[in-house]
């Protein structure tokens, strides 16, 4: 348990609408090691994102039940108040890679600032001092130092995310979530962003929470992947047996629709649209979509539960060994 740097039980995030209580995140629970990648994948809207900012506590105004525990280093930071939090948990332990880069930067501050920023709020440096760090930090995610004095349209698409990389790390924390970080990039230079971050993280020993619905790009970073379904967790696999072998449906399906370089395999889809997270299913919340459903699986809820090869999955054809 000395290796597990945030650990989180029972999260619940719930939304108000017009049109009844959203349950962007129902009961998720998982461990993330020093160093270690947790890839989060599915399809959009099963609340990969509400995740990651509840863990961070970046919440919107209509929050209608936020509960659970989140251990960081052994302390449960939701017993903390949002000032107690802000000065010593957000951006000082757990930072935030914002999935748009033009619009996490400031269009009318330098970059440089925007950098520093953070180093004067939370480790209470001077000016000159910060920018100096900023410099360096600059230079670690591959962008010349003279670019600090430039303002964000200046720069490309591919240095504005490592410009908002690098303000996520100069506080050196323990985690970082990349909210999609490569998303709105083209080809080559989501391949550039991705060999930078594997580098910083063996330079510096960091754990990421990495939010995607690009599953390929989860297997140059991933140590271990979590299958996010209508609001829950699915199943959590380490990254080299869930690539192979993929135990819930759902993530069967998920791999199934990937096209592979290697291999000559027909692509398949998953039939039907994913279920409301006002009024989610009963049972199984992938049963409606599921060719393998059963009576159980519409009635009762699976439990996330540990298989034979230490995968955790939420299925009861796995359970009871029909899989």
């Amino acid at each position: 348990m000395a290796n597990i740097v945030l650990s989180v039980r029972d999260l619940y995030l719930y939304y108000r609408t017009r049109k009844g209580v959203v349950k962007a995140v129902d009961k998720v629970s998982f461990d993330l090691k020093r160093g270690e990648t947790i890839a989060i994948v599915g399809e959009s809207g099963c609340g990969k994102t509400s995740l990651a900012r509840a863990i961070i506590r970046l919440l919107p105004r209509n929050v209608e039940k936020f509960d659970g525990v989140i251990s960081l280093n052994g302390t449960d930071v939701m017993k903390m108040d949002e000032e107690e939090f802000r000065k010593r948990v957000r951006w000082q332990k757990i930072s935030y890679v914002f999935q748009g880069s033009q619009n996490a930067l400031n269009p009318v501050i330098k970059v440089g600032f925007q950098i520093a920023e953070p180093l004067m709020i939370h480790k209470g440096m001077g000016k000159e001092e910060a920018l100096a760090e900023a410099k360096k930090y600059l230079r670690l995610v591959g962008i010349h130092e003279s670019f600090l004095d430039r303002y964000p349209f200046e720069l490309s698409g591919g240095m504005r995310q490592r410009a908002v990389i690098a303000m996520a790390l100069v506080t050196n924390p323990d985690v970082v979530i990349l909210d999609e970080p490569t998303s709105a990039l083209d080809v080559i230079t989501q391949a550039n962003i991705i060999n930078l971050l594997k580098r910083i993280k063996q330079e510096m020993n960091i754990s990421y929470i990495f939010i995607t619905h690009d599953v390929p790009l989860t297997s140059e970073l991933a140590d271990r992947v979590a299958v996010m379904y209508a609001g829950q967790i699915v199943e959590l696999s380490d990254a080299d047996e869930f690539y192979v072998s993929p135990k819930h449906p759902y993530s069967e399906k998920l791999m199934a629709s990937v096209p592979t370089l290697r291999t000559d395999k027909k692509l398949e889809y998953i039939p039907g649209t994913p279920p409301s997270l006002i009024n989610p299913p009963s049972g199984c919340r992938f049963h409606p979509r599921c060719p393998f459903a059963y009576e159980r699986c519409i009635k009762e809820e699976p439990p996330l539960a540990e298989t034979s090869k230490g995968s955790l999955v939420k299925c009861w054809l796995v359970h009871e060994g029909k899989r």
